[in-house]
């Protein structure tokens, strides 16, 4: 059996017309001769009677201190009439469907809520409908824990779905549908005319999804990368095409890696802003510095591009932990210094490590522009920088020109 995860997110499911593209996709994927195992969001976005932050906002304006096991159990709502409506369009289309929710197609998650990870994958009931020749369409985000509570997965979940089951059932590919026809070089918002990578490594697409691409949660791509599972972006809208992501050799479906490649894409994150904390002796024979992000780590602050010296700790956190921070460093009477406005912008590619050199382009290309880069990190696949979020557009740019990503 020639099994195919199909992923349809909420803005993909939130028109009837969008939803009639979505039910042909598979549809195409039955004539093709494969077993189509599909997933589905909560339909649309904020403000649309049954998206996830629709019922986030409905408990929150019934009670502000909700307890965290009722809000798992209503946003698990979302997907589960997403699944039941989709499940109908195949019916009418002829086409054998069964609705399932996490639970009942056996994933199951630790005691975390509105942030579970996935434990195990029970798969029994999936296979005995795909045998059947029936199509489940499996509620996205959500599972239960061993005890039988429902949990959620947290933002981007429905993609954790997805590759979690291509992972269990053994899959020829994950398709993530979305929006837009694949991963472009750049957030097309900024760079319109960004094109789209026909292919990427595993490893390339976990880089841009932390960075901040928004296609693909960067969960999803790590666990279908430790799988090897290969992934597919495409657009509902279209029955080929897309980006393709695997490791080289890995099956025909995906092409070889560019090995020449040094430069990917770009992904930004906005809304950061920056900690700066001194005032002790030394921050590593005191033990403070540990003390610090332990704290933090406690009070749910994540933190990002760290500098650690013995006079002085550098990092950034998302602005909406701003208060969140100054309540856990103000006790330990150091001077915190906490300031918002920032943005980060990386630079991704899998054939950077070892290229001497790309540091240089990257920070000559934002001086010529005089964008003022306030703190670096770097991996073997990603260099970033911590500019103001007022620069983020001219910075995107200036990269994208430099690494000539039109050229992809």
């Amino acid at each position: 059996m020639r099994i195919v995860v199909q992923k349809f997110g909420g803005s993909s499911l939130a028109t009837s017309e969008m939803r009639a593209e979505a039910l042909q996709r598979v549809s195409e994927t039955v004539e093709a001769g494969l077993s189509p195992v599909v997933v589905v969001s909560a339909m649309g976005r904020q403000g649309d009677p049954y998206a996830t932050d629709t019922l986030l906002n409905f408990i929150y304006h019934t009670n502000p201190e909700p307890d965290e096991a009722n809000i798992d159990l209503l946003l698990s709502c979302g997907e589960i009439i997403s699944a039941s409506i989709f499940a109908e369009g195949l019916r009418k289309m002829r086409l054998p469907a069964a609705a399932l929710t996490g639970w009942q197609c056996g994933i199951i998650t630790d005691e975390v809520h509105l942030g579970a990870r996935v434990t195990s994958v029970r798969a029994e009931r999936l296979r005995e409908l795909l045998e059947a020749g029936i199509v489940p369409v499996v509620a996205g985000f959500q599972g239960v824990t061993a005890g039988g509570k429902v949990t959620t997965l947290g933002r981007g979940g429905s993609d954790t779905t997805a590759a979690v089951l291509g992972v269990a059932l053994k899959a020829e590919r994950v398709e993530i549908f979305t929006d837009v026809d694949g991963i472009k070089t750049a957030d097309p918002r900024l760079i319109p005319d960004a094109p789209t990578l026909k292919v990427m490594s595993y490893r390339e697409v976990v880089e841009m999804a932390h960075m901040g691409s928004k296609v693909l949660h960067p969960r999803a791509a790590e666990i279908s990368m430790e799988g090897g599972i290969p992934m597919q972006i495409r657009s509902v809208t279209h029955s080929a095409g897309g980006t393709l992501v695997g490791r080289q050799g890995q099956t025909s479906f995906v092409a070889e890696q560019v090995a020449d490649r040094v430069v990917t894409g770009i992904a930004h994150l906005g809304k950061r802003a920056q900690v700066r904390i001194t005032g002790a002796s030394n921050f590593h024979s005191s033990g403070l510095g540990a003390k610090i992000f332990q704290m933090l780590a406690e009070a749910g602050v994540s933190v990002d591009l760290i500098y650690m010296s013995p006079d002085l700790i550098a990092f950034v956190i998302d602005q909406a932990k701003i208060e969140t921070a100054r309540r856990v460093l103000t006790p330990l009477g150091l001077s915190v210094k906490i300031e918002a406005g920032f943005a980060k912008v990386s630079v991704v590619g899998a054939g950077m490590h070892g290229v001497p050199g790309v540091m240089a382009r990257v920070v000559n290309s934002l001086e010529q522009e005089g964008i003022p880069i306030y703190q670096t990190t770097d991996s073997h696949a990603n260099i970033s920088c911590l500019v103001l979020e007022t620069h983020l557009q001219q910075a995107v740019k200036a990269l994208y020109r430099e690494f000539e990503l039109d050229r992809i």
